[in-house]
């Protein structure tokens, strides 16, 4: 086991002002998902050594040979032990048991860098380990991973959410931009909001879009996809630059009547979406109020024929 030492030369290697990159690290990857294989290949990439990876599926396994050939497969307390640099890419329900867990084992060892991948948690999950003596990190890619090739080139450029104490920020933020990755502080008490706000963005879009998609399909639009994209393309770039500024529809003009269509021909063709639209439409309708395109007896209107 190493001493408190040894972690503070590991320390002092990855924050040198003399070194424009973290030293060269052993690192150890448990969960060799999408999102582990693809963050392991960029660390690969970047110089570092990925000696040992942990994965349970077949799938990861097969996506481990690939990614990352050189790394021996082990067991989680295995690949801990291999590693100066543990990444845990694993669901965010299993994250906490994982690291007590190891803890409880006496897997952990001072000095060690620990970091995970999960959006909606901070450093405190690492709590088990960082009594131990490990330097705790949380770094969040946000990007979409597929389990594609593409996913280790989409790394370029995109964004991380980063968490850790003041010490660490600068080992954190040199590891995302080895990646290929621009850090972003998060504030450890943001975490659960920060990832609540990706989630609607995210998540919510891709189903938004392919209720679209599917709606089209349902009255034989020929590659809705193909009539549908340059639409979405300018939606997402007017938001982005003009904030609400971008609303437009007929429930940003009041336009009740369409609303009204909208309903009826959802009710009686596609009732699953309509819970769906009248939500969107409600809240669509309170921030047009809030932002002035809409007065308050208009919004009212708007909400009165939604179900």
């Amino acid at each position: 086991m190493r001493n408190q030492s040894t972690g503070g030369n590991l320390l002092s290697r990855l924050t040198r002002v003399d070194i424009p990159r973290p030293a060269r690290l052993r690192v150890g990857v448990v969960g060799v998902g999408r999102v582990g294989s693809a963050l392991g290949a960029a660390l690969a990439r970047a110089g570092h050594e990925v000696v040992a990876v942990s994965g349970v599926s077949a799938q990861s396994r097969r996506r481990a040979q690939n990614l990352l050939p050189g790394a021996e497969l082990l067991a989680p307390d295995e690949t801990v032990a291999a590693a100066e640099f543990v990444l845990l890419a694993v669901p965010d329900d299993v994250l906490r048991p994982l690291v007590a867990g190891l803890a409880d084992t006496g897997a952990w060892r001072p000095g060690q860098l620990v970091a995970h991948t999960s959006g909606a948690q901070g450093i405190g999950v690492l709590d088990p380990a960082a009594a131990r003596g490990v330097l705790a990190l949380a770094l969040h890619p946000v990007m979409t991973f597929t389990g594609r090739p593409e996913d280790l080139d989409r790394l370029n450029g995109a964004t991380f959410g980063v968490t850790s104490t003041d010490e660490l920020r600068p080992v954190a933020e040199s590891l995302v931009v080895e990646m290929g990755g621009e850090p972003v502080w998060v504030p450890e008490p943001a975490r659960a909001l920060y990832h609540a706000a990706l989630s609607i963005g995210s998540n919510h879009l891709v189903t938004l879009v392919n209720d679209t998609l599917a709606l089209l399909d349902s009255v034989g639009v020929e590659e809705p996809a193909r009539l549908v994209a340059p639409l979405l393309s300018a939606s997402l770039d007017n938001v982005l630059r003009l904030r609400d500024a971008a609303l437009t529809g007929p429930v940003s003009r009041g336009d009740v009547a369409t609303v009204s269509a909208h309903v009826r021909t959802l009710s009686e063709r596609a009732p699953d979406v309509l819970p769906s639209y009248a939500a969107l439409a409600r809240r669509t309708a309170e921030r047009a109020q809030a932002s002035g395109r809409l007065s308050a007896g208009q919004a009212d209107a708007v909400r009165e024929v939604l179900p």
